[in-house]
């Protein structure tokens, strides 16, 4: 009786991939999108350092103060036991700054505050490189001249260290944000933290990048 012959594989197995091996000619990896610097980041470059240069007599570029950070906080002091509310603010402030926001937690437990140690008790977002540029553009080109009555900002609310702190007493000037679907007006802060090492270099550097300071 005739053995019978095992099947021939109808598929070859594919020797695996050697370390450094190229792609095929005809497959080839589409190139990264480049972004364009932002605008006030643009300016920065080209207008800012010259002339914080000029007037302080910085004898190298790397003197010349900058950005370091922008953070955007806001407390949740009367919805912290509402989940709900919690995450409306939470998806806000992430249309607001383009970046998911984290949670602040009490460190002690406040009776009187009806406070537990480990409760959510704010949102903070931290804002650096392109993202915080693009936010500060929108920030003092769009948003602050849509408050009402804007006459500009505070020259003086600076801490003493080159940072500087403005509250904002609504979301809502902020395009992202749709009044009808807002569910309570609600305020928050920005704290824009400089390199610079006095507040006189920070308030020429902030002015120069287009803060509307009070005249």
């Amino acid at each position: 009786m005739a053995e019978k012959k095992a099947p021939a594989e109808t598929k070859a197995k594919k020797a695996p991939a050697e370390k450094g091996a190229k792609a095929p000619a005809g497959k080839k990896e589409a190139p990264a999108e480049k972004r364009e610097p932002s605008r006030v980041l643009v300016q920065y470059r080209q207008e800012v350092i010259p002339y914080l240069m000029k007037k302080f007599g910085y004898s190298t570029v790397m003197q010349v103060p900058k950005l370091e950070k922008i953070v955007i906080n806001t407390g949740l002091g009367d919805i912290k036991d509402n989940q709900k509310s919690m995450q409306i603010i939470e998806n806000e402030l992430k249309l607001i700054t383009g970046q998911k926001p984290v949670y602040c937690k009490a460190t002690k437990s406040v009776a009187n505050f009806k406070v537990r140690e480990g409760m959510n008790i704010g949102l903070k977002v931290t804002l650096r490189g392109s993202r915080m540029y693009d936010f500060f553009d929108k920030f003092v080109s769009i948003a602050l001249p849509r408050v009402r009555d804007f006459r500009g900002v505070s020259a003086t609310a600076f801490d003493g260290r080159g940072n500087y702190a403005v509250g904002l007493k609504e979301q809502l000037i902020f395009p992202e944000i749709t009044y009808d679907q807002v569910e309570k007006i609600r305020g928050m802060d920005v704290c824009i933290v400089t390199t610079a090492q006095t507040d006189e270099e920070a308030r020429e550097l902030l002015r120069a990048l287009g803060m509307p300071f009070k005249k």
